[in-house]
């Protein structure tokens, strides 16, 4: 294990626990992805509360982990070479992890890269797709008169779950009978535009049953259940 204390991070955020895995982040929809892998690996971890109420994201502590100013971020002090590694963006901590773990990522390379390429589906469509639905629906953007800007999100947010629909028909999960980082990184995301958004009957979720169906038995997973719910706020 390597010495973290020369991270700025760690001065607004200490350490109690240097030895273990620092996390940085909210529970939002990107933020758990990467709480509930490490629930998922049983990887010893210290969660830290970034609060957007007081703009901790853009302190400079913070910055100086992550200068695009977004959770979840992380620094391992057992990183490769048994040096300390600095990472942002949830989609690479994810495949980080899973590479750290051996687990919830295939180990042939063609299993590895399609799992990849739906975790590429999340990140590019799913995640800033649904999060417009819900600037439109249920924050700022509700009082704007002109609904053509949320109608056009929602329609491309009920086509990304048509592809997610037909991904998972005769499958259990998008990777088949495999959970894998694909699924930890979507399903958030839809949990959070039925739920928290509120959208679900405006993109007409029932018509995605096999969706649904995979929703609910995500968050039936303990360490799914554990994970949505950290950092505590």
């Amino acid at each position: 294990m390597s010495n973290i204390s020369h991270f700025p991070i760690t001065h607004k955020w200490p350490a109690q626990h240097p030895e273990r895995l620092q996390l940085y982040s909210l529970p939002t929809p990107n933020g758990v992805k990467v709480s509930i892998m490490l629930e998922e690996t049983s990887l010893a971890y210290e969660p830290h509360l970034v609060s957007f109420e007081t703009n901790d994201q853009l302190s400079p502590e913070f910055l100086s982990l992550n200068p695009n100013n977004k959770i979840p971020a992380i620094i391992d002090p057992n990183g490769p070479d048994n040096k300390p590694i600095a990472l942002f963006e949830s989609g690479a901590i994810l495949i980080y992890l899973a590479d750290k773990t051996g687990q919830l990522l295939p180990s042939d390379a063609t299993g590895r890269y399609e799992a990849i390429q739906w975790l590429m589906f999340q990140m590019g469509g799913i995640g800033p797709m649904f999060g417009q639905v819900g600037f439109f629906h249920k924050f700022a953007g509700k009082e704007y008169e002109d609904k053509r800007p949320r109608d056009r999100y929602i329609a491309e947010s009920r086509r990304l779950l048509g592809v997610l629909n037909q991904r998972l028909e005769g499958r259990q999960w998008i990777m088949g009978d495999n959970y894998t980082i694909a699924d930890i990184a979507t399903f958030p995301w839809v949990r959070n535009l039925i739920g928290f958004y509120e959208a679900g009957d405006l993109v007409g979720i029932a018509d995605f049953t096999n969706v649904t169906r995979a929703l609910e038995q995500f968050v039936q997973r303990p360490a799914v259940a554990r994970g949505l719910v950290i950092p505590g706020r």
